[in-house]
This record gives C-alpha cells, structure tokens and sequence, in this order.
C-alpha cells in the first residue's frame, strides 16, 4: 500500500464529519505501523476532539500499554496540517510530539493564521520527519469550503436553480409552479444538509413561503437567510418558525426575537452581496445555498460572487415564463434524475 492509499482513507473518514464540524474544516487521521492500520480517527463535531487525538486514542484502545512504543515507529497520515494552537481543544502538534510519533504525511498546509506551517515546524523541531503534498488537490477539494473562507473571507457560494426545457426559470404571474421533480427536490434536501446556511429574497419568501428545512433528508436544518429590505414578510411565514435560525437582512431594524435575528444593513440597494457575504463571513458562516429568486441570483453573477452553481434542467417546456439566469462557465458534471437533467457549473475566475 503506497502513501496516497492512507491519504484517500483519511479524505473517506474527514468526510464523515461533515454538516457537524463547521466551521473547522473535515479532517480524519490513519495511523499505521508496517503497512498496517493500527488506529484511526476523524474530527466529529464542531468543539469536540480533533481526528488526531481520536485516532491516538483508537491505538491505545486497541493495542493498551503497547501502543506507546508502536507509536514511537508509526507513520501519521492527516489530511490537514496538525493544528498548533489552543482553541476548542488542545494543539494536535503537540500531541504528536508527545506520542514521538516518527512521520507525518500531510495532505494540505493549514491557511489559518494560528496554524499555517506552525504545526508543520513544531513536528519538525522535535525530529519528526514531515512530508506535504500528498493528494494535494483532492484534500484542498475536501475542504474548499474552509479554504474559501480563510482566503477569500466570505463563504462558499453556491447558486441553485431550475429551470424549463425552453430556459425558463418562473412563471410571469406571482405564483408557485414545479419545476423539477421528486429526485430533484429529495437531492436538494441534501445538499441543504450539507451546508451552513440558504438565502432567498422576498418575493420568494412570499410567493413560494418556503420552509427550507431538510423535511427530505436526514440531518440538520441549514441557518435561514432571508433579504426583506422593509420587512414585508409576515411573520405567519414558515421561515419564522422554531426549526432552525433565521437572518433577515434588512433596513428597519436589528433585533433578536426568539430564533429570528434582524441585521440591519444601509443602502442594501447596493453591492448587496458583497454586504451579505463579509457579514456571514464575520458570523462564521462557511458555506451558504443562494435559492432565488431570479434577480438575487442574477445579483451575485453578476457580481462574480460564486464558486459552483446547480442547475436542473427539466424535460418539459413552457410557452412563456421568466428566462433563467444565464451562466458563463465550466460544467464539471452532469447526472441524470428522472425527467431532469442536473449540471454541475465550477467558477474559475471568482
């Protein structure tokens, strides 16, 4: 087994984490001993130990009073840089230098400034021999939503939408009309499941009076962003209900009342998301699913404030409609579901 087995192992339980960790990146950890696994961990939940600690503590389950000598020859694979500070818990550097493991293979650096080669020249101060890069591309892809947030400070943006055979996204009247089908909508409750937060507008609050929960999947709600200039949302709205938080963006007032949390912006009229992306990048918000409607997400491609967007295109047509928004990129993958098709769009110049 070569270094990029272990690695590809660590990536498959750092992913396990996700949805619970944010916003720490996914990380998991193999310890092996002669080209055998001997322990493994990964990083659980946010505040909660780190898959370095979990993976030490596995060894010690295992092998008991043997386990510190076999550390003392193991090689450690982790898919991000050991972290060299004290936050929600203790330095994963240090741990390892305790343990005087002998190698560390290392999928990412750590952008963070607390971290950012500081683990790295901890383990190497104490003899351990450390090696970086490995499945680099593969690991930074893991955690770009982490990546994004340290380095662009905002958080990973992702457009969805469906639209018509015919390149229609909504009906010209005020109403709700499907779009897409069953696997369609069962797919979204996913990807809802794996993200931080979801924004609409408010005519989509109004028309569509939308729940956005997971109702069709299994984990947690996403944090609710609504942009309501005036507040004229009424508050029998679903998305003022006790399932998960909601923001509303707005210019009236900022308030906290129960689950619901006002932020009060100026002049939203301009540079909208711009505002909308530093604030939840101030609030830790790492990855965020802009629903609609059409002039919101028209808003932030305009803008080039995007990283991946999510179309379904439906087989039938309409005879009139508003046209969908109109995208100028990369598709890196398309899937059939059912009547729809899904095309998976990447921004290379965001």
């Amino acid at each position: 087994m070569n270094d990029e087995v272990y690695m590809s192992r660590c990536l498959d339980l750092a992913k396990l984490g996700i949805a619970e960790v944010s916003p720490n990146p996914m990380v998991g950890c193999v310890i092996v001993l002669d080209d055998v696994i001997i322990g493994e961990g990964y990083h659980k939940k946010f505040g909660e130990a780190h898959a370095e600690p979990n993976a030490v503590l596995a060894v010690f389950e295992h092998y008991g009073e043997k386990a510190t000598e076999m550390l003392r020859e193991a090689t450690v694979y982790v898919n991000l840089e050991p972290c060299a500070h004290f936050g929600k818990t203790p330095p994963c550097a240090h741990l390892l230098v305790k343990h005087a493991v002998k190698k560390v293979m290392i999928g990412n650096t750590d952008p963070f400034s607390g971290v950012n080669g500081l683990g790295i020249k901890k383990l190497k101060e104490a003899g351990i021999e450390v090696v970086v890069n490995i499945l680099e591309e593969e690991c930074r892809d893991l955690n770009i939503r982490f990546f994004t947030r340290i380095e662009k400070q905002r958080p990973y943006i992702i457009l969805k939408w469906a639209e018509t055979a015919n390149g229609y996204f909504g009906p010209i009247e005020e109403k709700q009309r499907w779009i897409s089908g069953d696997l369609a909508k069962r797919l979204t409750h996913k990807w809802r499941a794996e993200e931080d937060a979801i924004l609409v507008g408010k005519n989509t609050a109004l028309i569509d009076n939308p729940a956005l929960n997971v109702r069709n999947w299994v984990g947690n709600n996403p944090v609710r962003l609504l942009i309501d200039k005036d507040l004229k949302v009424p508050t029998s709205n679903l998305l003022f209900n006790d399932a998960a938080k909601t923001l509303i963006f707005n210019e009236v007032k900022t308030d906290i009342i129960g689950n619901v949390h006002y932020i009060e912006m100026e002049d939203m009229q301009y540079y909208l998301p711009q505002k909308i992306c530093f604030q939840l990048y101030l609030m830790d918000i790492q990855s965020v699913i802009v629903e609609g409607g059409l002039n919101l997400l028209n808003q932030f491609l305009d803008g080039n404030l995007w990283d991946e967007a999510r179309v379904f295109k439906a087989s039938a047509a309409w005879k009139d409609g508003l046209r969908a928004p109109q995208i100028r990129a990369e598709i890196v993958e398309t899937t059939n579901l059912g009547d729809d098709k899904l095309s998976i769009y990447k921004n290379s110049k965001s």
